[in-house]
């Protein structure tokens, strides 16, 4: 069991509204829910975000994401289960996330451009910066998720 520490919302709720207005932000985009999804999943399983990962694994069932597919996302390159776009999409999302070990590629740019348009690629960048400034808000703080919810 992790030790408490602050719930950021009580103890910063500028910050805590900021990232609300991300979120809300996000949400109103026009790239596929389930893209928008996916690309949490996948953010949050290299963060090591359990509260992320069980809340946005919830939100891809619910979308109709299927069970054996979900689980393949942390080992996307060796499944068949995704087409081309999500893997551009899931590459982007490694880079992203992992944005200290060479950015976002020359190769993995120009890969999202044949499937993505301009707004929609800024659209998951924008989505990959909040689960990501969100990981690193529920890692820091310890933020409990309930492990017997189904």
């Amino acid at each position: 069991m992790l030790d408490k520490r602050i719930i950021i919302k009580e103890v910063s709720p500028g910050g805590y509204k900021a990232m609300l207005a991300l979120e809300n932000y996000i949400g109103s985009v026009k790239l596929k829910p389930i893209y928008r999804e996916l690309i949490k999943i996948r953010a949050s399983q290299i963060n090591g975000c359990a509260y992320c990962i069980d809340m946005h694994s919830k939100d891809a069932r619910d979308l109709g994401f299927s069970e054996r597919k979900l689980y393949a996302v942390s080992a996307w390159r060796e499944s068949s289960f995704f087409n081309d776009e999500e893997r551009a999409l899931l590459a982007a999302t490694e880079e992203i996330t992992n944005i200290s070990v060479k950015g976002l590629s020359e190769e993995t740019y120009k890969n999202l451009t044949h499937y993505f348009d301009d707004q929609s690629i800024a659209e998951l960048i924008m989505i990959n910066v909040t689960i990501n400034a969100w990981n690193r808000i529920a890692v820091s703080t310890h933020t409990p998720y309930d492990d017997h919810a189904s």
